[in-house]
């Protein structure tokens, strides 16, 4: 998966990843608000969820301690980081911005 992770990143479009967890409520809430900001970048950025129960190696790699902790790759740099739940517009206008 780590390799696969490497890929993913390798992107030239911004690629929002949310590293999550299946009991995390407020995890739950963020999900909701990703939905409705893929919906306003369409296909200049991407969304992936990341569950750290199950791919806790590339959770600790990334330096996440809490869920949910959002990031922001584009050609496999990390261009920002947070832990939270962010709101649609600060994350609609944070990937256009990286796009």
């Amino acid at each position: 998966m780590s390799q696969k992770f490497q890929e993913l990143i390798q992107s030239e479009k911004p690629v929002l990843i949310d590293f999550f967890a299946t009991w995390c409520g407020p995890c739950k809430v963020q999900s909701s608000v990703l939905t409705t900001v893929k919906e306003n970048v369409g296909e200049s950025a991407r969304i992936v969820k990341i569950d750290v129960d199950r791919y806790p190696a590339i959770a600790a790699e990334n330096g996440v301690r809490g869920v949910p902790t959002l990031a922001v790759f584009k050609n496999g740099e990390l261009l920002w980081k947070e832990s939270g739940v962010h709101d649609v517009n600060t994350l609609t206008q944070l990937l256009k911005n990286f796009a």
